[in-house]
């Protein structure tokens, strides 16, 4: 269903279901070479779930499947969200923030420092889910890992200082899979608030969403996969209305702003280049990641 003005949704729905469907590739990156997700967790969370596509997927290691396909990109991104906390916490960051967080278990599978909190924000009922799933394994963080449930169109900053979050002490922002669901105010909004709260020192690390008409390239190329015919349309999740350029406003604020080009970095650092993907796919991956340090 097409988005609307305060929507919501669990992990088998809308913007929920995309949430899933990573969390499906995470684990098939399990059966690719060399896997770079390293997700233990990702199995238990399509099980639980119960949608019959990424189930079967999962259960059968089927790279061939829609989630073996998103599987090629999604262990990429998963590890440079990965590297770009380890090299935060090296640098003395001890408070993460993970924007959007869905079925993410960095929490759990990360080796974090002792003194460092894990504040993981989403919809009430993806965080439910997600808890649920957790506790049948008894599963305990390597962190200390605070939920805060609210919709990233809301107050989302109150409620994240109100769960214990400090503006004064640097901080480490990730915002993966996030922002192309987001309406343009909405983003410029986000990063009002987060550059508000980044003490000197803070950290961020994105993925852009798609400028005017990557929508509809990116919609025929996924309509050409048949496998992908299940997934929610991302013309129907997407926006792509017109937003501050992220990366300008930023380096204005006393940012230190790098665009990080995940093609090459596949190819270069992480052993496994892309084949066989999409143009739109390769251009995206190439072009919409960045990271930032905030020196001023």
């Amino acid at each position: 269903m097409p988005r609307t003005a305060g929507d919501s949704w669990d992990i088998v729905t809308s913007v929920g279901f995309t949430a899933l469907a990573v969390c499906a590739a995470r684990a098939l990156d399990a059966a690719l070479e060399p896997p770079l997700a390293n997700d233990d967790y990702a199995a238990s969370f399509v099980a639980a779930a119960g949608e019959p596509n990424l189930s079967a997927a999962v259960a059968n290691l089927d790279t061939s499947s829609a989630a073996g396909f998103n599987a090629r990109w999604v262990g990429v991104r998963t590890r440079f969200f990965d590297d770009f906390f380890a090299r935060a916490t090296e640098a003395g960051v001890r408070q993460a923030v993970i924007l959007a967080a869905g079925l993410d278990c960095r929490a759990y599978r990360l080796a974090w420092p002792e003194d460092l909190t894990v504040f993981e924000v989403d919809q009430p009922r993806v965080l439910e889910f997600k808890q649920r799933v957790l506790d049948r394994q008894d599963a305990v963080p390597s962190a200390r890992r605070v939920t805060v449930a609210i919709d990233l169109r809301g107050d989302w900053a109150g409620a994240l200082i109100e769960a214990g979050f400090r503006p004064d002490r640097s901080t480490a922002w990730a915002l993966e899979g996030l922002l192309p669901y987001l309406p343009g105010a909405a983003q410029d909004a986000l990063f009002e608030r987060l550059h508000q709260l980044s003490a000197a020192g803070s950290r961020c690390v994105a993925e852009l969403g798609p400028d005017t008409g990557e929508i509809r390239e990116f919609a025929d190329s996924t309509s050409a996969i048949s496998e992908l015919a299940t997934q929610p349309a991302v013309a129907d999740l997407w926006y792509d209305d017109p937003r501050a350029d992220t990366k300008a406003w930023l380096a204005q604020r006393g940012w230190e702003v790098t665009g990080v080009d995940l093609v090459a970095k596949a190819a270069n650092e992480y052993g496994r280049p892309f084949q066989a993907l999409p143009a739109v796919f390769e251009r995206l991956m190439s072009t919409k990641f960045f990271s930032a340090t905030r020196t001023g």
